[in-house]
């Protein structure tokens, strides 16, 4: 009787739980857009301040201001120092993982454009995808989604190629590669969150640990390389960092979090993939940076990919 009681119990948890999520609505459409367009200015708003302050130096500040602000979000919130404890170990991996992934984007920004960038940025649901179909039961890839997978590393052989009429070209391919390498740490974040209990923690809790473990990491590391000396605290550097701050490291991510509470994720995921291409339309409209013809149908086939492996 206790068993059955335990299964009607569990039952009725896993309905709930489906009943409190919906089908997309046109408010949730609009904030997902909005939500991609953040997301898409990211690495314009970093490449277009990077001669005043490094990107280095712009992802350690912008992790530090976002910090004090979901940290006072999660105290109002209630959480307390054991609540952090308890998910420690997962929680400096998670935040590791971010770290590197921006790491690998502020240098990546070093050498190659924004727009390739945000491209290749995106790769992250393909190496998950497949760090889910080795370690995870349950998730293994179908035969649509391997399609996806070659779709997706052909079309980044083909954006890789150097470019002749492209000056600096082996400087940009390796900013290129920086960028998989960001994508890399992103999917592996992604693999953490879903075998380990954080998933469970409340979305100020995981953004704690990345924005924790970033300024730390990343501040010294600033300071050393002489990057925070070297800052000039012009007017655009400032409304950059502001916008990097308040919008994207606090408010577009706990936004995510709270769609995902509300939405399906495989809905919310599918806006996702506007992202890449409002980062290449911004970096051609506002930084007047290059589309070759090599980049659009490797930058396009990789896309496809994505969405293939993810759907």
């Amino acid at each position: 009787m206790k068993g059955s009681a335990n299964t009607a119990s569990a039952a009725d948890s896993t309905l709930s739980y489906r009943h409190s999520r919906r089908s997309i609505d046109m408010p949730a459409s609009v904030l997902m857009t909005l939500f991609c367009l953040a997301l898409g200015l990211q690495q314009v708003a970093i490449k277009a301040v990077a001669a005043d302050v490094s990107p280095l130096a712009q992802v350690a500040l912008r992790s530090l201001g976002a910090l004090l602000l979901v940290g006072g979000l999660a105290r109002w919130r209630g959480l307390r120092a054991a609540d952090f404890r308890a998910h420690l170990g997962p929680g400096m991996l998670v935040g590791l993982g971010f770290t590197f992934e921006f790491v690998f984007v502020a240098r990546g920004l070093d050498y190659t454009l924004a727009s390739h960038m945000s491209v290749f940025l995106y790769t992250a649901p393909v190496f998950a995808a497949l760090g889910l179909h080795l370690w995870v039961p349950g998730e293994q890839l179908a035969r649509r989604q391997w399609w996806g997978v070659g779709l997706a590393f052909a079309g980044m052989a083909i954006a890789m190629t150097p470019t002749a009429g492209l000056g600096e070209a082996g400087a940009i391919v390796l900013g290129d590669a920086l960028g998989l390498l960001a994508g890399l740490s992103w999917a592996a974040t992604t693999l953490v969150l879903r075998g380990t209990r954080l998933s469970e923690a409340p979305a100020e809790q995981t953004l704690c640990y990345q924005l924790a473990i970033a300024a730390l990491v990343l501040l010294p590391a600033a300071l050393l390389l002489g990057d925070i000396g070297a800052m000039r605290p012009t007017l655009p550097a400032l409304a950059s960092l502001g916008f990097q701050t308040l919008v994207i490291s606090f408010g577009a991510l706990l936004l995510w979090f709270a769609l995902l509470r509300r939405y399906w994720a495989s809905q919310l995921g599918v806006f996702s993939f506007l992202s890449p291409v409002f980062g290449v339309l911004f970096g051609a409209l506002f930084l007047n940076e290059p589309l070759t013809v090599n980049f659009v149908i490797g930058g396009g086939a990789l896309l496809a990919g994505v969405v293939l492996v993810s759907r």
